[in-house]
């Protein structure tokens, strides 16, 4: 792969969600990414998040497979893990040890909580770690429950984005001279993170802390979705006075009465009556015409299918078609560096073989290996 990672080497040890996402975060911009799997059943990760690796499969209860690991990672520059805390130091491949056989290693580390507090041993999921950090609290309207915004905040914003940010700094760092590190990312911590806006808002005085009833949390009018006459949707983001007016012109209401009094939340309810009346009138597409090129911060509310084939994405590339499925493609974009097509993702085992021979293995230590279960090859 090229890309500003190129050259560097991460071992991946198998998991599902954030970790995944890193690693093809990193693999995306050109780090080689070998993943570790445990046995040649299905790929624990789906589509996108496995795509660009390398696979090998060791047996971590081997005495054998636990040294192939370490022997491993000491070639590399860093590492990713999402379990528990304590189940790599269990198996003899913490960081006091690795870190010992590869003074220079990133190793990155993936949970919910944290690898201490209260609840650092205590199960969960991005919708328990985003109630507790108090972002979950921020998404739903005034009087509803709150509601979750799929996984995208714990697992992928907070969690597998923050590691990989967390990991090319320290990176960074033992490029210039410091030495390898630990880097403990937690999904709470880091969707407490995404709310830096929030609460600064909140500290000034600016964001009441309840829901659904501030300018970014569908509170404000101009600010939300509404439905069409065909029951699609479309956004409004009109927040300043300049788009606000736009708005108003393109739906008819900039002489309203209530309308132009954009910031009075008296009337709030009332303009939010008038624009959910005034887009009922016409199609979203009959929306995208009068809007298209404007600049009244409108966008249409597309499906998952129907973004792959808007223009403008198709125009950006911003998906792409991998072994005939449709994925995100590889983001931000570098001036530089010119993105390889990305790769399927392996099926479990598929490079153990060749991976063993780049660490300058023999055949016969490999099969070997094979023959006492250390290792195990894709059919």
């Amino acid at each position: 792969m090229s890309g500003p990672l190129k050259g560097i080497r991460i071992i991946e040890f198998a998991g599902i969600g954030p970790g995944p996402f890193c690693g093809m975060m990193l693999a995306d911009h050109g780090a080689e990414v070998i993943r570790i799997d445990r046995n040649t059943g299905p790929n624990r990760t789906i589509g996108a998040l496995s795509r660009s690796r390398k696979s090998i499969v060791l047996n971590l209860k081997s005495p054998d497979g636990v040294a192939l690991a370490r022997r491993l990672v000491k070639s590399a520059d860093g590492l990713i893990e999402g379990f528990r805390p304590g189940v790599m130091e269990r198996l003899q491949l913490g960081p006091n040890v690795l870190l010992q056989d590869n003074p220079g290693l990133v190793y990155g580390r993936m949970t919910g909580w944290g690898q201490d507090g209260p609840y650092a041993q205590a199960a969960g999921h991005d919708i328990n770690y985003i109630a507790l950090s108090g972002v979950l609290h921020t998404c739903g309207r005034a009087g509803e429950k709150p509601t979750p915004p799929v996984n995208y905040l714990g697992d992928f914003g907070g969690g597998g984005m923050m590691l990989a940010f967390g990991m090319v700094s320290a990176l960074l760092a033992v490029k210039n001279g410091a030495a390898g590190q630990v880097v403990d990312a937690s999904m709470s911590d880091g969707s407490a993170l995404l709310s830096a806006m929030t609460w600064g808002f909140l500290e000034a005085g600016a964001w009441e802390d309840e829901r659904g009833v501030n300018r970014l949390d569908t509170g404000a009018p101009y600010y939300d979705v509404y439905e069409t006459k065909d029951g699609k949707y479309v956004s409004v983001g009109a927040i300043e006075p300049q788009f606000y007016q736009l708005l108003g012109e393109l739906t008819g209401l900039k002489d309203d009465e209530d309308f132009i009094r954009q910031n009075d939340r008296g009337r709030w309810p009332a303009i939010r009556k008038k624009l959910t009346s005034v887009f009922k009138e016409k199609i979203r597409d009959e929306w995208c015409t009068v809007f298209e090129g404007s600049d009244a911060c409108f966008a249409p509310v597309l499906s998952l299918r129907e973004a792959a084939m808007h223009p403008h994405n198709i125009a950006r590339k911003t998906f792409a078609t991998v072994d005939g499925k449709t994925q995100p493609a590889p983001a931000p974009r570098f001036s530089g560096n010119e993105h390889d097509a990305s790769r399927p993702a392996p099926s479990n085992g598929a490079d153990t073989r060749s991976v063993l021979i780049g660490l300058g293995y023999s055949e016969e230590e490999i099969e070997n290996w094979r023959e006492s279960g250390a290792i195990q090859e894709c059919p």
